[in-house]
């Protein structure tokens, strides 16, 4: 494998192809190159030499060009999961699994990782970013693009910067002061600049400051290219770039998608007006060419990795599962009743709750609608069709003996609309202006979403008038069913002959992903029997295929609610299964309409009657082990009332095999949190989301996560770091200096297992306006039953800077630091003393 930080020969062929290439395009050919020739690729250019460049979501998986189940995909847990497992070498081998799933799919350049920060926990896309740290922010997303682009695939580090929100994304401007920048938000992008070279950045929608992302000067020309050496190409967020003279000297380089943008004709034209100089567009020309060259699309570039030096073949499956397990944060284990504290709880007179003996239990009463439908990842861009789901009440089933697993719903939370899924048999059907059939393709569920010229093989924009979305509904209840729309046009919903709907819908939005991701709207109730099939169709007529549309292609989805059972009959249901059973398993979470982009979330309880149902069943059953398949924090008020809560995220396609490897004890969960958790959303030192006038000000500056909480002095339900194992540790010792840590450590417990030592720096002197202390470093170690092991952590020397606003530049603080080993933030098991000089630390 060609590694062009070590070997300076294949960058020197690649950029002398890259300046051949540059010197034969004109004006409009280099134009046209910098903007989408459609949804998710750059046109080639065959006259020197370069080949389609193609570009596709993630972050947990490869969708591919197609917003369809065509061409499944790999669906690993979420990236508040992989951050969890703290290890950013599973990270790298992530990245590898994306690289390889991408290059089956055609696409060289991957739409991820999310880095940006979990400031509020209302962010809507939070499960989609890691942490509230920005160094374990950095270090996970380091690990993630090196295996990527070890598998000859680029990155687009997103979104730069301080896209922390879902609220007016489009519009907001975010007031962030200079040393918050620094420190908080530009710190992740930075570390993974300089530790992994990515080949690209994803310009956000929103400001910063001022300036529009994408006309960002500063932010993209001083500090990204200038101050750290960022030599890859950066691609606006899908229709960010909205000048094309001020993206262009604002540092951009692609705006996507095409092929409406401000690039293209507009860019030679404004080139030719003498508003723009041709060598900006040369250096733009330059990046896209050298990201090319690097992924192997222009002729005579060696690619940074050579096909034969790929790294070797990674089982999809087995990889999601091992993701899933060690990302499982346990964050209580002992019988109901006992105080909690930050101690580990496996032993005692009293055996904890987890893991469970299969041999010992007679029953298991498992409960909860999303044990059985479970929410494997994030809605927006991020979502993928994976092959299957493993569901926990399939994982389960599988892992214990026939007849032990008694499951019951218990609580639905899903009481909002969604894309027709169970029970429904689709296909999409085109037609023409005359009614004639054109063309025809199957469905995954009752969404469809055929962006740019993605259409079934004989229909064009040109010849395609509408689409109807048709097939049949077997109920799995009876009652009353709620059927509904997303999407703007002429619309008309039928189900078992009844016209239910037939009308034009359309929406003004500032945002373009309220096509894709909008509110689903009820256009209709009717009653069905359960097991009888009856026709449903949902016609439309689009508005989004002519040249005046923002986005070109076809999107809108059939929707639909099942009959709602009377809660507390579902509940007593469950609590009658529970009462009997050796364990009770409840399985509670989020739905898409509470965690999704486009929005924010208004509260972190869980939606519905699952409280309700948790503190019904423990109160019969005192081994009732709760599993929240949420993405980010959610209030849980009976957290104390029940015997252990594992915190699962949204955990990928094979979520119920992780699931009960870890709950029957063939695995141990290996998560730590990535974020702290509160006990109710009035606690949280820093929630606010929403723009006053347009601006959303960050005035808690460097006090964001962990800090906050310390500074606010509220004690949160489950601090920054916290997890626990099926062993025990003792922490014998530490020796520290100014630039790392070796923590010595042996497991006291009788299984084998792994701990992830945090290294925690506290000035002795702290400012008023420092925090009192942070993350400086982490390792994870295993060790069998009585074995020692050594942690060693390096500290660098940013962990004694700050942002000096006056001096312009980071200001190392000498002085005498605490060196704190801990199991989190809060708890800390070896403290050393270490007098710091600027010297001691290279």
């Amino acid at each position: 494998m060609a590694d062009a930080s070590t070997s300076t020969h294949p960058d020197a062929a690649r950029e002398a192809a890259v300046e051949k290439a540059l010197a034969a395009l004109g004006l409009d050919d280099k134009a046209r190159l910098l903007a989408g020739q459609d949804m998710w690729s750059l046109p080639a250019l065959p006259a020197v030499g370069l080949r389609s460049l193609v570009m596709s979501d993630g972050p947990i998986g490869v969708r591919g060009v197609a917003w369809s189940a065509d061409d499944p995909s790999v669906a690993l847990p979420s990236p508040t999961a992989l951050a969890a497992t703290w290890d950013p070498a599973l990270a790298r081998r992530a990245g590898r699994l994306l690289a390889q799933e991408a290059r089956r799919k055609g696409v060289h350049v991957l739409l991820a990782p999310t880095v940006n920060l979990h400031r509020s926990p209302l962010g809507g896309r939070h499960f989609e970013t890691y942490s509230e740290d920005p160094y374990l922010t950095g270090e996970i997303g380091t690990g993630y693009v090196r295996g990527v682009q070890d598998g000859g695939v680029g990155t687009t580090v997103k979104h730069f910067v301080a896209n922390d929100a879902e609220t007016d994304r489009f519009t907001v401007d975010n007031v962030v002061a200079p040393r918050a920048l620094r420190e908080i938000y530009l710190a992740p992008f930075e570390r993974i600049v300089r530790n992994a070279r990515p080949w690209g950045i994803m310009s956000a929608y929103n400001r910063v400051n001022g300036p529009t992302m994408t006309e960002h000067r500063y932010l993209q020309n001083a500090v990204l290219r200038g101050e750290w050496g960022f030599d890859g190409f950066v691609v606006s967020d899908w229709l960010a770039a909205r000048s094309t003279v001020g993206a262009a000297l604002g540092g951009l380089d692609v705006a996507m998608p095409g092929p409406k943008t401000v690039y293209g004709k507009a860019l030679a034209d404004a080139v030719r007006a003498g508003e723009v100089e041709e060598s900006v567009v040369d250096g733009a020309v330059r990046n896209v060419l050298r990201l090319a060259a690097r992924v192997g699309v222009l002729d005579g570039a060696p690619p940074v990795v050579d096909p034969a030096g790929h790294p070797a073949t990674v089982d999809g499956d087995a990889l999601a599962r091992e993701i899933a397990r060690r990302s499982f944060v346990l964050v209580r284990n002992e019988p109901a009743g006992r105080t909690e504290d930050s101690g580990d709880h496996t032993t005692g007179e009293t055996p904890a709750a987890l893991p469970i003996d299969p041999a010992a239990v007679r029953r298991v009463a498992l409960s909860g609608a999303l044990a059985r439908d479970a929410r494997v990842l994030g809605g927006g861009s991020a979502q993928v069709f994976p092959h299957h789901v493993v569901t926990p009440l399939d994982g389960l089933a599988a892992a214990l003996p026939d007849g032990v697993l008694d499951y019951r719903v218990g609580a639905d939370p899903n009481d909002e609309l969604v894309p027709a899924g169970k029970g429904f048999g689709l296909r999409a059907v085109c037609r023409d202006a005359s009614g004639t059939v054109i063309g025809s393709a199957p469905l995954h569920d009752g969404t469809l979403q055929w962006i740019g010229d993605d259409l079934p093989e004989g229909v064009t924009r040109a010849n395609l008038h509408s689409v109807e979305i048709t097939g049949t509904f077997v109920p799995r209840d009876s009652g009353e069913h709620v059927f509904g729309t997303r999407g703007t046009g002429e619309l008309t919903l039928a189900v078992a002959g009844e016209t239910l709907y037939d009308e034009i819908h359309r929406v003004v939005s500032a945002d373009p992903g309220e096509a894709f991701f909008g509110n689903p709207l009820e256009r209709g109730r009717i009653t069905l029997a359960a097991g009888e099939p009856v026709e449903v169709s949902l016609r439309q007529v689009p508005e989004t295929l002519g040249d005046d549309a923002p986005v070109l292609g076809v999107s809108f989805a059939l929707c639909h609610l099942g009959p709602r059972r009377d809660p507390a009959e579902l509940i007593a249901e469950a609590v009658d299964a529970a009462r009997d059973a050796d364990i009770a398993i409840v399985v509670v979470g989020t739905t898409e309409r509470v965690e999704s982009e486009g929005f924010d979330r208004t509260g972190l309880a869980l939606p519905g009657h699952q409280d309700d149902l948790v503190r019904a069943v423990a109160a019969v059953n005192p081994n009732t082990v709760v599993v929240v398949n949420s993405g980010s924090p959610v209030e849980l008020p009976w957290r104390e009332e029940v015997a252990a809560v594992l915190l699962g995220w949204f955990p990928g396609q094979e979520a119920g095999h992780a699931l009960a490897d870890v709950l029957l004890g063939a695995e141990e969960p290996g998560g730590r949190l990535p974020t702290t958790w509160p006990v109710a959303l009035a606690d949280v030192p820093v929630s606010n989301t929403t723009p006053t006038d347009g601006k959303l000000s960050y005035d808690e500056g460097v006090f964001v996560g962990y800090p906050a909480w310390e500074r606010a002095g509220t004690a949160p339900a489950y601090p920054f770091g916290h997890g626990l194992g099926y062993t025990t540790w003792e922490y014998e010792g530490i020796d520290a200096g100014p630039d790392g840590a070796t923590v010595h450590l042996r497991n006291t417990g009788t299984r084998p297992g792994a701990e992830t030592v945090q290294l925690y720096l506290a000035p002795r002197d702290a400012a008023a306006d420092r925090p009192a202390r942070r993350l400086a470093g982490f390792a994870r170690v295993e060790a069998g039953p009585g074995e020692s092991v050594r942690a060693e952590i390096r500290i660098e020397r940013r962990a004694y800077e700050i942002w000096d606003e006056e001096a312009y530049g980071w200001r190392f603080l000498p002085g005498t630091y605490e060196v704190r080993a801990a199991r989190s933030v809060d708890d800390v098991r070896l403290t050393a003393v270490v007098d710091v000089r600027a010297a001691d630390v290279p």
